[in-house]
């Protein structure tokens, strides 16, 4: 009788685990080289291992999924950036950074909490080829690398080719003061519902040959974080329409993005891009773009880009990216992520670097 109640017990033990099948993985880029760039706001030119990001920023994680049954999951994202010239923590020091979410997916699509990438990221990530490298429009919007939102619920769902998505943060920013994603906003201030609170929409298409989308991102500002959003009323808007061409071997990607920061005067930009990748053999690709930048009534600055890659194994790369920009008298945008240039001077930067993923 005891081993049939032992048996009875074990075997209703090993029922939830043969119906909820989990799985986790392991993953990450490391990403570093050399990068030159002259005319530095300081003087002279700079050569050195670039802190920020190199093709790709480097990165590595942890991502759980369980199947629940009935076409059900639940997952988790925990993902750190870094630095591999210092090994220091990017993304205000933290040490899950890039993400940190829960999600439930099914035939509705995906609702996820936490720290998340929001829908300007999801806009922007087919049509734009080349993506948070060194030299990208990160050097003119140094927002577009880092669009991820702190304390947010997010939906994501895709019906037939057609997307819709949303985020919602109570708290868009808890890290800070220092770095380009850290703005000292973390909200979720008894009595005020405004402060730090952020929303993004998206909305797109997406087939075997093209897709478009676009995206629509609020930021509210704070008592006491990073300027200029250092008021609950200041807001900080995107506008991104966007879309994509594949021919063959060749993608081509095109969009424009708006911006407006209403704390501030002569602070509503326009930065359109246009690029092209081209897979030459399965190992050997080349991208190029050309950005337009333009913060009206008070400079503008125009930006060429190219980029070689060649893979030595299916985890391996190498890679050589080049860039110039073209800056008005008042223009300052730099050529590299991070960098810095002088007023009015036009810049050439160089990286040469190696990248593997795991």
């Amino acid at each position: 009788m005891i081993l049939k109640r032992v048996f009875a017990v074990g075997l209703f033990a090993t029922v939830p685990l043969a119906q909820a099948q989990s799985r986790v993985t392991l993953y990450g880029i490391v990403d570093a080289g050399i990068q030159y760039y002259n005319n530095a706001a300081a003087g002279g030119a700079v050569v050195g291992m670039p802190a920020l990001t190199g093709e790709m920023p480097s990165r590595w994680g942890l991502r759980g999924e369980e199947d629940l049954g009935g076409g059900y999951k639940a997952g988790f994202v925990l993902e750190n950036g870094f630095a591999p010239a210092t090994g220091m923590l990017n993304y205000g020091g933290r040490l899950f950074g890039r993400q940190a979410n829960l999600s439930v997916s099914g035939g509705f699509g995906t609702v996820t909490l936490g720290r998340q990438m929001n829908m300007t990221m999801y806009a922007l990530s087919s049509a734009d080829n080349i993506g948070p490298s060194i030299h990208s429009m990160a050097s003119v919007d140094t927002y577009i690398p880092n669009a991820r939102s702190d304390n947010a619920i997010g939906y994501l769902g895709s019906f037939r080719g057609f997307k819709l998505g949303a985020t919602y943060s109570f708290g868009r920013d808890a890290a800070g003061p220092a770095g380009p994603s850290s703005t000292n906003c973390g909200g979720q201030t008894p009595g005020d519902p405004v402060a730090c609170r952020q929303y993004t929409l998206l909305a797109g298409y997406d087939n075997a040959r093209f897709g478009v989308a676009a995206a629509y991102d609020v930021m509210h500002g704070g008592n006491g974080a990073a300027a200029p959003l250092s008021n609950p009323g200041y807001t900080d808007t995107h506008v991104v329409v966007d879309g994509y061409l594949k021919l063959g071997s060749a993608k081509i990607g095109a969009g424009w993005v708006r911006r407006n920061i209403a704390a501030l005067e002569n602070a509503q930009s326009d930065l359109w891009f246009l690029g092209a990748s081209y897979v030459v053999t399965p190992a050997f690709s080349v991208d190029a773009q050309g950005l337009r930048y333009i913060l009206h009534s008070h400079s503008d600055s125009t930006m060429v880009i190219g980029r070689l890659n060649y893979l030595l194994s299916k985890r391996t790369t190498v890679y050589t990216s080049i860039a110039y920009v073209i800056n008005s008298r008042l223009g300052n945008a730099p050529v590299a992520a991070g960098g810095t240039v002088q007023t009015g001077k036009n810049q050439l930067g160089v990286m040469a670097g190696i990248q593997q993923r795991f």
